[in-house]
């Protein structure tokens, strides 16, 4: 009878072993897609950035209260929507998409993302760029973390985080027409704070989709581009609006 009982206990703990080991390969997996979408993001950013006919396409130098500013022209603002119609477009169509098609569009995403963000390397100083750039990745990654080891349901929290997150949105709206600053600095410390519990917010999520999935392998390799695109946003949503904290304007 003890010989049962310890074949029963060794035989849970390979199965418990098995799920961690596949947990942190999908973990890993989520994280790769999302630290190359950050990568292609930079240098297409950069690249953008050092190359003045692209800038001249996109952007037009314009004179204001302040001094220069830039305004991006039609190309400009096709290529600063056109992330956001990929989001949708693989938020809503991954499932009847190939893996392959969905890691595409994905890629293709960052890549846009890079070259709507090239302003902000003209805008910014280098120095401070780098500096947000570092603080952002401790702090996503300590809440990350958290949220991976918590025991904690942070559903709950979600749901007040996602309404926060739809008030700065309408908030960011009727401050385009009104230019406050309180109101601007407001939303950008909302911002850093609503986008940093949605990374312990997301990676628990991405963790609890893992475990609903089970063996399937294709929803799995969907899951991790869908985990990965989460983070990515947390991520960059916290740096922007870190930078207007800390970025110094040239």
């Amino acid at each position: 009878m003890a010989d049962y009982d310890n074949r029963l206990m060794r035989g849970a703990t390979a199965v418990g072993d098995t799920i961690d080991a596949g947990l942190r390969a999908h973990m890993l997996r989520v994280y790769n897609y999302m630290v190359g979408a950050l990568a292609l993001t930079g240098v297409v950013a950069y690249g953008v950035a050092n190359t003045p006919a692209l800038l001249n396409m996109m952007y037009r130098t314009v004179l204001t209260a302040n001094g220069t500013a830039l305004s991006p022209t039609i190309l400009g603002w096709v290529v600063m929507l056109a992330p956001l119609a990929l989001v949708f477009f693989l938020s809503f169509r991954i499932m009847q998409m190939s893996q392959a098609a969905a890691q595409t569009t994905f890629w293709a995403y960052s890549a846009l993302t890079g070259a709507s963000l090239a302003s902000i390397l003209i805008v910014y100083t280098g120095a401070s760029v780098a500096t947000t750039f570092f603080v952002t990745a401790a702090t996503f990654g300590a809440m990350s973390l958290w949220g991976y080891t918590t025991k904690r349901d942070l559903t709950g929290m979600g749901n007040f985080l996602f309404m926060g997150l739809i008030g700065i949105l309408l908030a960011s709206l009727v401050n385009m027409f009104f230019h406050n600053g309180a109101v601007n600095f407001a939303i950008s410390v909302l911002g850093v704070l609503i986008f940093t519990g949605l990374t312990a917010w997301d990676t628990q999520k991405i963790k609890n989709t893992y475990y609903q999935i089970g063996g399937d392998t294709a929803v799995a390799g969907k899951a991790a581009i869908m985990g990965a695109l989460s983070l990515y946003l947390d991520f960059l949503n916290i740096f922007l609006f870190l930078l207007r904290f800390m970025g110094n304007r040239r």
